[in-house]
């Protein structure tokens, strides 16, 4: 109380309105995988961004930061995927290079040989990429001959900095000599003459087409303990503990390091079960996990089976989806579904809330599936936890399921478990201001108080079941929670129902025939 010791007019400021709680953010998605570079310049110098949580709100800020796609790197798709559905915010922990020869090991080029135009002859042209790595397996050499039988060729090369024509080449000597002529004027390629028998116009390469091959980065093969990586560190998974936005998670290169021999599939278990249970120590987070690759409906089953997996705090989507190659520029590549799933979920929570589910949504930017689930099918995987992604006809692609991967009916859903991150994670936030205030029944009230505001705005939003906000939730805060011995300790106890919805997963219409009113 402060102290009057003169007469006169005192003004006292007093804080007796309510503390309004605003509900947290819950579409901010996290992805641990490959990238073509990680580093961004800052004064001139050049700073590792290596296996560190870094933010990104776009396509473009990831490009500057870690390059854009490359071949042997799913989190580039997964990424813009996550854009492309409806994604905002992102943090990349990038645990390996691929695209640049100061990653962590030697760049090994791209080549190509090409045949003779003689059925006997052996190769004669070498092309060899001048960029090291992976870059250099989307360029394309086209020959085309000429109208007549004679010697010289055109020589085509294609990459997606531009194309390159060669006209008029020649084995011969002179100025038109294809070793000369591309290795004095190409951007891309550099090119050596085989030594071969016969005439020049037998040892001219065959018309055709002919891509670049087996660029890579020789890096170290990453373990399980990389993937996990070390909260004081700030690396892999256990980097992301101190980033309290992040609410989705999803490491979509877990499966090219399956593919490439780096992990068998119990190193698959072992990293996702790392996943979800940073999850679930992290309490306002739930992960996003990927099929392995090419796996029928059988084996889809058989792998969730043994997989044995129960939490309440992941979702596992099954199968992976096709979209169009970036890196080649034409045709298309199959890769996990979790980043354009992230980007459903968060598009979803923007158009409808956090208590919608995430399914029955279309998935922008898949062009087509590997499989074409059955209804049949889908009846043995969707009961285990398997969300399956489905083609309709005049409906595209979308997601077909909803169910997280705990055996507690309780939290079957997405939706409810997604649900209660957000509420959870707001009162925390939103009620710091208790702690250590006087512990009496009028902290009570204005608690009870601010909390039922908080979640009658969550109940007019549709999140909660229930015709009346009395319907939908309660909050108790009272000398029944708190008595002697409870304060004695320190604590207060606030205990909080909430009736959430569930989702409409099997719509049931029951028909019979009906002869009509009868007459009067």
């Amino acid at each position: 109380m402060p102290t009057y010791l003169s007469p006169g007019v005192y003004i006292e400021e007093r804080d007796g309105g309510t503390r309004p709680i605003e509900a947290v953010g819950t579409a901010v998605a996290a992805f641990v995988g490959f990238t073509e570079k990680a580093e961004e310049l800052n004064d001139g110098e050049t700073t590792s961004l290596l296996s560190r949580p870094i933010a990104v709100t776009n396509w473009t800020q990831y490009t500057d930061k870690f390059g854009g796609f490359v071949e042997g790197a799913y989190l580039p798709y997964a990424v813009y995927g996550y854009f492309l559905n409806g994604g905002s915010r992102a943090y990349v922990v990038s645990v390996k290079t691929l695209g640049a020869p100061s990653g962590a090991g030697a760049a090994t080029p791209a080549v190509a040989t090409l045949p003779a135009r003689s059925e006997a002859g052996p190769d004669t042209l070498e092309l060899t990429a001048k960029a090291g790595g992976p870059a250099g397996n989307s360029i394309k050499v086209t020959v085309r001959e000429p109208a007549d039988e004679g010697e010289t060729f055109t020589l085509i090369i294609e990459s997606p900095e531009g194309t390159e024509t060669f006209p008029d080449l020649t084995l011969g000597r002179g100025d038109q000599n294809v070793e000369t002529v591309v290795n004095t004027r190409s951007r891309f390629v550099t090119l050596r003459v085989l030594r071969a028998q016969g005439t020049l116009a037998e040892r001219r390469p065959k018309a055709g087409e002919y891509t670049l091959a087996g660029g890579q980065i020789e890096t170290e093969a990453l373990t399980v303990a990389d993937y996990r990586g070390e909260v004081a560190e700030r690396t892999g998974i256990g980097g992301l503990t101190p980033v309290d936005d992040v609410t989705m998670v999803a490491v979509p290169d877990l499966m090219q390091s399956y593919q490439s021999g780096e992990m068998s599939l119990q190193d698959v278990q072992a990293v996702q079960q790392a996943l979800y249970e940073h999850c679930e120590q992290a309490k306002y987070c739930f992960a996003i996990l990927d099929s392995p690759p090419d796996l029928s409906p059988q084996d889809a089953l058989a792998w969730r089976m043994s997989a044995n997996y129960d939490t309440k705090y992941a979702a596992l989507y099954y199968p992976w989806i096709e979209t169009a190659d970036m890196v080649k520029g034409r045709g298309t590549v199959r890769i996990p579904p979790s980043g354009h799933v992230a980007g459903v979920y968060a598009r979803s929570d923007a158009e409808r809330g956090v208590h919608k589910a995430p399914a029955n949504e279309v998935v922008r930017g898949a062009t087509g599936l590997p499989i074409q689930l059955t209804r049949g099918e889908q009846d043995s995987l969707n009961p285990v936890g398997v969300n399956c992604i489905r083609s309709f006809p005049g409906r595209g692609i979308r997601i077909w399921g909803a169910r997280t991967l705990s055996s507690d009916p309780a939290w079957r859903y997405i939706n409810v478990r997604r649900l209660f991150n957000m509420v959870e994670e707001s009162i925390e936030r939103g009620t710091q201001w208790v702690v250590f205030e006087p512990n009496d029944p009028d902290l009570w009230a204005r608690v009870r108080r601010d909390v039922s505001a908080f979640l009658r705005t969550v109940w007019t939003s549709g999140a909660l079941f229930g015709v009346t906000p009395n319907e939908a939730f309660y909050v108790k805060c009272d000398e029944e929670l708190n008595p002697p011995e409870v304060r004695d300790l320190g604590q207060l106890i606030i205990e909080i129902g909430i009736a959430p919805v569930k989702p409409a997963e099997f719509v049931i219409f029951r028909i019979s025939q009906w002869a009509g009113p009868s007459a009067a």
